[in-house]
């Protein structure tokens, strides 16, 4: 929920090729609402994160079929070059990565080693309280505008995406949203569990993220990121086939 103003730097940039076993692959994951992914109850418990690649993923959105009415800026001083582009059952976009700190206070995320920091998001958890950026990954959507309607296109928070980077997925969920005319922005969680560097000021990646938001899905609930890996991965599937 902020407007950069500074140009990250490519040494920022921590490229990690080694997958990174990641915590909650031991934990019972619970199955989305069917609305959410109706093929997750066939995938089951311990759905490991990344099982459908990036590869296979990115396969499928190498043309756009642009739906937004114009294109984003990636950073306050850039052009706007990024359309939203549509798939079936899909949106997604190819941009780079701010970090959003936004939301519960914590060690990594407060006002001291984040100059944007809010202490809210558009999104609450299931308890009505901010989403924790340090724990969480999700993603920020522009404000809608006359460029692009999020809701229109059926995203909405808690959604579930579908994060690319140096060939490695990530799942995350919609939850917050930013500046009206710039795009490419996830969670300070989004960003470390993809080998980027996390810091809200000098982190981030450049370029090379691919962003996939599923339409009418919804981790349930939004704060419990093995919901999401579970829906996602059997979104993900289904995308793959259908297009």
């Amino acid at each position: 929920m902020r407007t950069r103003t500074l140009a990250l730097s490519a040494a920022s940039v921590v490229a990690l090729f080694a997958t990174a076993a990641l915590s909650s692959a031991a934990e019972a994951r619970p199955a989305p609402d069917a609305a959410s992914a109706p093929a997750a109850a066939a995938t089951g418990v311990g759905v490991e994160e990344g099982s459908v690649s990036a590869a296979d993923l990115l396969a499928k959105v190498t043309s756009c079929s642009q739906i937004s009415n114009g294109k984003y800026r990636t950073d306050e001083e850039s052009s706007a070059t990024v359309p939203v582009c549509g798939k079936n059952g899909a949106v997604f976009w190819k941009a780079d990565m701010d970090i959003d700190c936004d939301g519960q206070i914590t060690a990594a995320c407060n006002e001291d080693t984040d100059p944007w920091f809010q202490p809210d998001t558009a999104f609450h958890t299931s308890d009505d309280k901010p989403l924790n950026a340090e724990k969480l990954p999700y993603v920020v959507v522009p404000s809608s505008s006359s460029i692009w309607n999020y809701s229109n296109a059926g995203i909405k928070g808690g959604g579930i995406v579908a994060v690319i980077y140096n060939s490695k997925v990530e799942y995350a969920v919609v939850g917050d949203t930013g500046p009206s005319k710039i795009i490419g922005e996830a969670s300070y969680a989004t960003a470390k569990a993809l080998g980027i560097d996390p810091d809200p000021e000098t982190g981030g990646a450049e370029s090379g993220v691919t962003y996939i938001l599923f339409k009418n899905s919804k981790a349930s609930p939004i704060e419990s990121h093995s919901a999401a890996v579970t829906a996602g991965e059997a979104l993900a599937k289904q995308f793959i086939q259908n297009n």
